[in-house]
């Protein structure tokens, strides 16, 4: 049963965001776990070459995509049908945050922010039903895997109010989806990370950072890419609706 456990091969995989960062981190790891995985990025240039990139652990394939736009995210979940008959994985990684005082706050802070990390999310899950409904058994539902933040469960003490908000409403839309999609063998999970190597977080001093943690250090590739791994392979195929924290102790600390 062990060797089975963990096995994913012949897995198809959309991950949003999966060019960069966290993305890119999870990208790899379910290339290399034997996952055929679309990305998408809205950098055309960047898409093409991780995938490019990719294509030496295994099968990548870049779909650029700008998920602010509704028609966008149509196109998306369209272009997909045209090559898979089904999803097995969604991962809904794209985001964006915004920092700025409370009382010099803009509104294209606020709508930019919970547009993509939000509205986004929904409404992609929305457009790929059809495809993750028919990757899923009772046996082994299909898997949307929601990449939160600690931000929607602590405010972490930064000047980010829509993406602390944002995420928080993600959090919370991961246990509807949870509850609406049980039935058409959709699994709905949310990993919160804390601080991992990435663009939004490039201006921190990341040895300080990984000094608070409990654990002495900041996430690593391997951190996040065997969570969304164990999700989405039979050892997860009892979890729904689940918000799980990945941040060496932080919020514990």
């Amino acid at each position: 049963m062990l060797e089975n456990l963990f096995n994913l091969e012949g897995k198809v995989a959309l991950v949003t965001g999966g060019a960069k960062g966290i993305g890119a981190m999870i990208t790899r790891g379910l290339v290399e776990a034997g996952v055929k995985v679309y990305i998408s990025s809205r950098s055309a240039e960047a898409c093409g070459a991780f995938a490019v990139e990719m294509s030496q652990y295994g099968t990548c394939v870049a779909l650029p995509t700008n998920l602010l736009d509704i028609e966008n995210i149509e196109a998306l979940a369209m272009a997909l049908g045209e090559q898979e008959t089904q999803l097995d994985i969604l991962v809904n990684n794209s985001g964006a945050t915004w920092g700025a005082p409370i009382d010099s706050f803009p509104e294209k802070g606020w709508d930019k922010v919970m547009d993509l990390n939000v509205k986004s999310v929904f409404f992609l899950t929305k457009n790929l039903l059809p495809l993750l409904k028919a990757g899923g058994t009772a046996t082994d539902p299909s898997r949307v895997i929601n990449i939160s933040s600690i931000a929607g469960i602590t405010h972490g003490g930064l000047s980010a109010v829509s993406y602390n908000a944002s995420k928080a409403a993600c959090n919370h839309l991961t246990k509807v989806l949870a509850h609406e999609l049980a039935k058409d063998h959709i699994l709905v999970n949310a990993i919160a990370p804390g601080f991992f190597p990435s663009k939004m977080t490039s201006h921190f001093d990341h040895e300080a950072l990984g000094a608070k943690n409990p654990v002495g250090r900041i996430g690593q590739p391997s951190d996040i890419a065997g969570l969304v791994i164990y999700l989405t392979s039979k050892a997860g195929s009892f979890m729904t609706g689940n918000i799980i924290p990945l941040d060496g102790g932080l919020l514990v600390s």
